[in-house]
């Protein structure tokens, strides 16, 4: 199985699978608290994590997976929604709960 092959299932396999360096509880970068934190103020949880920092094939496979050249990457219901930036500018108008609930 190709690395693309096991993003492809982790992405399919759960609702929310956040990508980042670090654990939820133990994030390694600012950008990825924030995607967790983020998460947390949505009332979500329980999400699946990828610490990319574990793993060089999946850090530099997940960028190749989205087209998406920075850690952390969000994806929900299988479609890759950003990185912290954007999660910040959803969840700032609403759209990234709706998103979580859907």
């Amino acid at each position: 199985m190709s690395i693309q092959d096991t993003i492809r299932d982790q992405v399919s396999q759960h609702k929310v699978v956040l990508y980042m360096k670090g654990t939820p509880q133990f994030p390694q970068c600012g950008f990825s608290a924030n995607a967790a934190n983020i998460l947390r103020a949505c009332g979500v949880t329980d999400f699946f994590s990828v610490n990319v920092l574990a793993d060089p094939e999946i850090r530099q496979g997940i960028k190749e997976f989205s087209n998406w050249p920075t850690i952390p990457q969000l994806y929900v219901n299988g479609q890759f929604i950003g990185g912290s930036d954007i999660l910040t500018e959803l969840y700032q108008k609403g759209e990234l709960q709706k998103l979580l609930v859907a």
